[in-house]
């Protein structure tokens, strides 16, 4: 993807117009919030797309022209109203946690910030369905639920600063995903409040199934100000790590303890190499040289059972607590998922990542792998649940040599019958399945008919007509 496509470049406009959309905002509403230039502006058009290579050299120079920092849902009406009547084009910011570009605007335009939206409005004691303004941090969120003996299903490694609506537009899975799958899969998101982007934007009530073209949408096809989520029940989880002298005992222990009837909500595995770089919790010692790594989130009840399965795996309980009472230091959502990704570069900054479903059983695929790359790769997997059955999705670490050495990587691993989840692209399409969804393109004609919102990262509506 080129940031000169002809669409998107014709989306460009100049400041004047931009002005004129400001005055008419802040004639309209004198409380509405605008950023219109310096260190903020920069800020608030920028993620972490910095753990790829490929993506920093496209979006560095790409920055909006005005921010709006949105705190009800009428303000957001306001602004897309604003921005559907001047042709200005709109992206969408959550807390910015995304590692694709998500919200970096390709054609300037107006980055609307929807933190202030954070209002919880409804948790039904008896069902446990929350409704939650896409604004609402996770964390926060979370612990309402707790005062009911409920929890989220799903939340990423950037559970402490994500919002709702970012997660769910721009994430897919994460600690939870061993249960609960991905956030596509039927039943986690109910229903969602979309504001279209027209001369005099409708506020809709989507079910379930309506959602689903607008989950993991980059924001490009409708503006999410509230969500019906399903929850589950509170669990008090165990934080374990445990230790393995071999990886092929570590990998397969992972992927024993995914497929057992134990109550676990994640499983993470790491190479030695990688665990060592980690920032293991103040009482957690850290790993023997050689020593891998599996992270495991579990429920008290299968404390009586797992210690000794797991020394029968070849592993060893290094470190064994209360989730709620881990003390000082991150906790274990912290050295999972893509915070594995950002501790290690944090040391090695000629590195990135890729996302893989390697072929079962996986260690084959790993010994080919290695074989050709050594130790250009370093291995990080996490338990997930896919089409009802779990598996391990590979998170592996890949040392820098270019963008072409990585593009022979990724064939290589799909000419072993592996799925590539591509982190090094902007599309939503090609970070995640890779084929045009045409209910995605179909949403975003009915409710962002100009096609302004966050042009350039749905590549079904680029490629439209052809």
């Amino acid at each position: 993807m080129k940031l000169n496509h002809p669409e998107v470049d014709a989306l460009r406009v100049s400041g004047a117009q931009v002005a004129a959309l400001a005055a008419e905002l802040a004639q309209a509403d004198p409380s509405l919030q605008m950023v219109v230039g310096g260190a903020e502006l920069q800020r608030l058009s920028r993620d972490f797309y910095d753990y790829s290579p490929v993506l920093v050299p496209q979006l560095e120079g790409c920055c909006a022209q005005l921010a709006v920092l949105a705190t009800s849902v009428e303000q957001v009406q306001l602004v897309a109203g604003a921005c559907s009547r001047h042709g200005v084009p709109l992206t969408l910011r959550g807390a910015g946690t995304g590692n694709y570009g998500q919200c970096v605007p390709l054609a300037g335009g107006v980055v609307l910030d929807l933190k202030g939206l954070n209002r919880v409005r409804s948790i039904d004691p008896d069902t446990g369905v929350v409704e939650v303004e896409a604004g609402c941090g996770l964390a926060p969120l979370d612990q309402q639920l707790a005062g009911q003996g409920r929890a989220l299903r799903l939340v990423p490694s950037t559970y402490r600063s994500a919002t709702v609506g970012g997660f769910i537009g721009g994430g897919s899975g994460g600690i939870g995903s061993l249960r609960w799958g991905f956030l596509r899969d039927p039943g986690n998101v109910l229903g969602l409040e979309v504001v279209t982007v027209e001369d005099q934007p409708r506020l809709l009530r989507l079910d379930g199934a309506a959602s689903e073209p607008l989950n993991h949408a980059y924001g490009t096809n409708g503006i999410i100000t509230a969500l019906r989520l399903a929850t589950t029940e509170a669990v008090a989880w165990q934080q374990l790590v445990v230790g393995f002298g071999s990886f092929d005992q570590a990998l397969a222990a992972a992927g024993q303890l995914g497929q057992s009837a134990l109550l676990l909500e994640a499983i993470t595995l790491l190479e030695a190499p990688v665990a060592a770089a980690m920032p293991w919790p103040s009482a957690c010692p850290p790993p023997a040289v050689g020593e891998h790594r599996l992270l495991l989130w579990a429920a008290p009840d299968t404390l009586e059972t797992l210690p000794a399965w797991l020394a029968g795996l070849g592993g060893s309980v290094r470190w064994q607590v209360a989730a709620a009472a881990a003390g000082p230091g991150l906790p274990l959502r912290e050295l999972s998922w893509n915070h594995t990704t950002l501790h290690w570069r944090a040391q090695h900054p000629g590195w990135t990542y890729l996302q893989l479903l390697l072929p079962q059983p996986e260690a084959a695929c790993i010994d080919v792998l290695r074989q050709r790359w050594g130790d250009d790769l370093l291995w990080h997997f996490e338990a997930v649940r896919q089409g009802g059955a779990a598996r391990l999705a590979a998170l592996p670490l890949v040392r820098w040599r270019g963008a072409e050495p990585l593009e022979a990587l990724m064939a290589h691993c799909q000419e072993l019958g592996a799925f590539v989840f591509n982190p090094h692209v902007i599309t939503a399409e090609d970070g995640g399945l890779g084929v045009v969804d045409a209910d995605q393109v179909a949403a975003k004609a009915a409710y962002d008919p100009a096609g302004l919102l966050n042009p350039g990262k749905l590549r079904g509506w680029l490629e439209r007509g052809r």
